[in-house]
């Protein structure tokens, strides 16, 4: 069984049709992951249709100019009434364009943070060219989660993992002009997760094309080449992972 820790999708008439694709790849369970107001409305329409998705909720750094602090109590509402979401993100920084509403990021990160916190929520961490900001706000709070996307280098990993955080490992990891392998092969199986970002960072050889949770096993096979393991152990450890961390009763 594999699990796909971060997908966006909406509530269309494709939704199916790409679950029924992940499950018939043995991707057994989504997680969507719900980053401004239409996308966490969607994301719960979806949960009620099927059993095997769940969601977390939370506003992504992109959304810092607009969120108000009734939104963050309509956010907090969210989480408390639906037993659906299992986490809050993706949260974080995103410095990539400019750190011109910085300001309004870190506030924004920090009051996420908070609610995580007040509610025993594990988090979802988005970090752009962000490292160290985003290390000292996790720092002070008693959280788990993942760091979603990761790519970034073995000591960046390491002090991440020393604060209890998983990695979260999508297609990136088989690009070729990607050192993630070589990072990958240094960090505890116990520290690693899965998940394809969908539909953005579609893995070799689809590269290119729309992301699905169908291809987790691709990513798997890939950890499983960089770790010198099997891919049932990459899918046994992985799953356990997140079962751990999300407290999932499956």
């Amino acid at each position: 069984m594999l699990i796909d820790t971060h997908l966006h999708m909406n509530n269309d008439d494709k939704v199916g049709k790409i679950i029924r694709e992940a499950y018939d790849n043995n991707v057994k369970y989504l997680i969507v992951s719900g980053c401004d107001k239409q996308a966490i409305l969607d994301a719960l329409e979806i949960t009620k249709k099927y059993d095997n998705v769940y969601v977390t909720v939370g506003f992504h750094p992109s959304e810092a100019n607009v969120v108000s602090d009734n939104d963050l109590l309509w956010l907090e509402n969210v989480v408390k009434t639906n037993n659906k979401v299992i986490g809050i993100g993706e949260i974080g920084l995103d410095y990539y364009y400019g750190k011109d509403n910085k300001d309004q990021q870190l506030k924004l990160f920090t009051n996420q943070l908070e609610i995580a916190e007040k509610l025993h929520m594990p988090v979802v961490i988005h970090s752009r060219d962000a490292f160290q900001d985003t290390y000292n706000l996790l720092e002070k709070y008693n959280l788990k989660g993942i760091i979603h996307c990761f790519t970034a280098s073995l000591e960046v990993a390491r002090l991440y993992t020393k604060l209890g955080y998983c990695l979260g490992i999508g297609g990136v990891i088989t690009f070729k002009n990607s050192n993630l392998s070589s990072v990958i092969e240094q960090i505890p199986m116990e520290n690693i997760v899965l998940e394809t970002d969908s539909p953005y960072l579609t893995p070799e050889p689809f590269r290119g094309q729309i992301n699905e949770p169908k291809y987790i096993p691709i990513i798997a096979k890939k950890v499983a080449e960089s770790k010198k393991i099997s891919i049932e152990t990459v899918e046994k450890i992985t799953s356990s992972n997140v079962i751990r961390i999300f407290d999932l009763k499956i």
